[in-house]
Parts: structure tokens; sequence; C-alpha cells
């Protein structure tokens, strides 16, 4: 491919890796999406509870809590210790962990085992961004990101209305789902290999310049991990509460939202079709598109009268969910260098998920304010819109040099 890092020839990345790359790097994302259909049962399963209204929202994004903490430190082993045997093994554990609960009957075991998962999340994530930068060059990168955003739509459809069903099964059925990582984990151990550095891979491409090293991007860091968390605490809204805003449409039953949300969720392909055509713009206004789409699509879903004129705010929202996560990561993998790359995604993926486990109690908190549902998400999509402005802003202050270089 020509816009591969040209390593020595044992070790090129190629369609192998890019495809493990890929599915594995849906792994996170499957441990939330596929409970969203789940998330009324369970609730229904343990009415016993008292607090399982509010404790069964949170224990689905619970791994995001682990995920917070640890992400950082498994960045650091990463840039120390080499990425294949961490991200490895830490599938193999995801498998294990995820489908725990289907042999778990205490909700309280069920968040424990969530919050362990996270361990296993943690370093799954950090570490395959971390190889979308060691194994591509931008053009690469951006090109592996677009095919798992179209690959991904179909993914979590397929997940959202097989959980559907395996929800109506048996209100645990749905964690067995997590089964297919261990499939994941026997393509990682035929095909990911442990990377060279980016003084290797520039050598090979004929590029004499050696970087420099300044030390750890610590502002660019800061900044980077700030958008995310906004972006991250609106990405949750929908994908935790979306089974509750539409029971106060009228949808009841798990196998019924799971085949009026399909198509819709199908829309998360135009998002990742829209990052790849603005893909030569600035990261900051690929950010306000993301959060114009999300604020628009919340707004709508929250002011809607019936289930059906929800229908197109989630279509918008769902466009800009699956313009979220590669326009972060690109924006990330671009000012972070090889030898702070681990430490770097690291603290991306702390951020991403501190927004997943603060999600819930903070709609959970405008709920109690507001009083509906509806109104918590009418309310996340000004905050969405806000976010925007002021990315809009930053585009007009700081024009750049070119009207295609990125910010």
């Amino acid at each position: 491919m020509a816009d591969e890092v040209r390593l020595p020839a044992d070790r090129r990345a190629g369609v192998a890796q890019g495809l493990t790359v890929v599915i594995a790097g849906f792994l996170p994302i499957m441990a939330i999406v596929s409970l969203f259909p789940a998330v009324p049962s369970i609730i229904d399963h343990f009415k016993a509870d008292p607090t399982a209204s509010w404790k069964v929202p949170w224990m689905v994004t619970a791994p995001g809590l682990a995920i917070a903490l640890i992400a950082p430190f498994a960045g650091v082993l990463v840039d120390r210790f080499g990425r294949r045997r961490l991200v490895v093994w830490s599938t193999f554990f995801y498998g294990a962990l995820g489908s725990a609960p289907f042999f778990l009957t205490s909700l309280d075991a069920l968040f424990a085992s969530r919050i362990l998962l996270g361990v296993s999340e943690a370093a799954i994530l950090t570490t395959l961004n971390t190889l979308i930068g060691d194994y591509w060059d931008d053009a690469g990168r951006r090109r592996w990101l677009a095919i798992q955003g179209a690959v991904g739509p179909f993914l979590a459809s397929g997940l959202i209305l097989g959980s559907g069903y395996l929800t109506g099964i048996r209100w645990n059925a749905v964690f067995l789902v997590y089964l297919l990582a261990f499939l994941i984990f026997a393509a990682m151990l035929a095909f990911l290999f442990e990377p060279d550095s980016d003084d290797t891979a520039r050598r090979m491409l004929g590029i004499d310049e050696e970087p420099v090293d300044t030390g750890f991007p610590a502002r660019a860091v800061a900044l980077i991990g700030g958008v995310t968390l906004l972006c991250s605490l609106l990405y949750y809204v929908f994908i935790v509460n979306g089974g509750l805003v539409f029971r106060e449409a009228g949808i009841q039953s798990s196998e019924e939202l799971g085949r009026i949300t399909f198509i819709p969720s199908l829309f998360v392909i135009a998002g990742s079709g829209l990052f790849w055509l603005t893909g030569r713009l600035r990261s900051v206004t690929q950010i306000a598109i993301v959060l114009a789409l999300t604020g628009a699509g919340l707004l709508i879903m929250g002011l809607a009268p019936d289930w059906k004129s929800m229908i197109p705010g989630l279509c918008l929202q769902q466009a800009g969910s699956g313009m979220t996560i590669p326009t972060l990561i690109a924006w990330a993998q671009t000012k972070l260098p090889f030898e702070h790359r681990g430490r770097g995604m690291g603290i991306w993926a702390a951020c991403f998920f501190a927004g997943q486990f603060l999600s819930p109690p903070i709609v959970a908190l405008l709920v109690s304010g507001v009083g509906t549902m509806k109104s918590a998400f009418a309310w996340s999509g000004v905050a969405a819109v806000i976010g925007m402005l002021v990315a809009l802003l930053f585009v007009l202050r700081r024009p750049a040099a070119s009207p295609l270089a990125h910010a």
C-alpha cells in the first residue's frame, strides 16, 4: 500500500494487521453498545433493588471508570515494554471478564465484573490507538480510521439487533456476545507484531531528518484531553439512555427498540464518510461538525412529541457519533511522537472513558432537575451547540495559513 510506513520485509503493516486493529478497536465500544437494548430489562430484573434505576445505567459504563484510572499507566507500560504482548493478553481477559455476568446473579457482582473488564479495555484501547500511529503514516492512519468508522456501524447495528433478541430470551444472555473476543485474540496472535520506532520508519521512507524529542507535549495533551472529555460526555448520552428516552415515548419492548433503531444506527456510516470527506480540513473544524450533529440530534429527540418524530434526531446524533472517535484519534495522533505516543493515547483513553463513566450520573442529575429524560436530552443538546460555537470562534480567531491545513 502506497501510504504504509515501509518497515523491513517481515515488519510491514498490511491488510491483515489493519483489519485486526479495526475489528479489535470495536471491543471497548462493544462493551457498552451491546447493553443498550438490555438496560430496561436489567432494571426490571433487579426491580426489588431500589438503587437499580441508577446503578444499572452506571454499571453499563462502569468500565469507563477503570479505563479512566488505568489507561495513563497502561500508556507508560506500552512505551516502556512494547505493544503486542499487552494487547494480546488483555483481549483474552476481556473475553473472560465480559462474559462473566452471564453466570452472576447479584447486581453488585455484575458491577464489580464490569470494573475489572475496564482494566482490560484500558490496555486494549491504549495499545490499539498507539499501534495505529506506529504502523502507518498520517494518510494511512486516516484511511484505517475511516475503514474502522465504516465497518463499526455494521458491527454495532448487528450487535444492537442481536442484543435485543438475546435480552428477550434471558435478561443476561446479552453478555455471551463477549465470547467473540476470543476470535480476535486468535487473530492478534497470528497477525500483530511489535512495531519499530519512528526513527526506523523515517529511514525506510528515505527521510534524512531525525525527529527531535522536545519532551512530553503536556499542553497539547491537556487540550486533547479536555476536548475529548466533553465529546465523550455527549457521545454516551444516547448510548446509555437511549432505551430510557424511547421508553418515555412509548417503546417498552427491547426487541421493538432494537428493530426501530436498527436503520437509524446505520447513519454512523454517514458520520464515518463525513470524517473522510472533511479529512483535509482543520481538526477544530471537524470537531465543530461533530458537536453540531450531536447537539442537533439530542435537541430533536428531546423536543420531539413522539417516538417517530425522534427518528430524524437519532439519525443526526448517530452521524455525529460515527465521526466522533476517528476525529478525536486522528487529531491526537498528529500531535504525539513515537516516544510519547503510548502515554499520550493513554491520557486520551482516560479522558474519553472518564466521560463514559461520568455521563450517566450527570444525565441522572439533569433528569432530577428537569423532570424527564427527554428534557435531559434537550439540555445535553444545548451543551453540544455551545461547544460547537466555541470551536467556531477558535476557527475564526486563529485562521489556518491554508484552508486545508490541520489545526
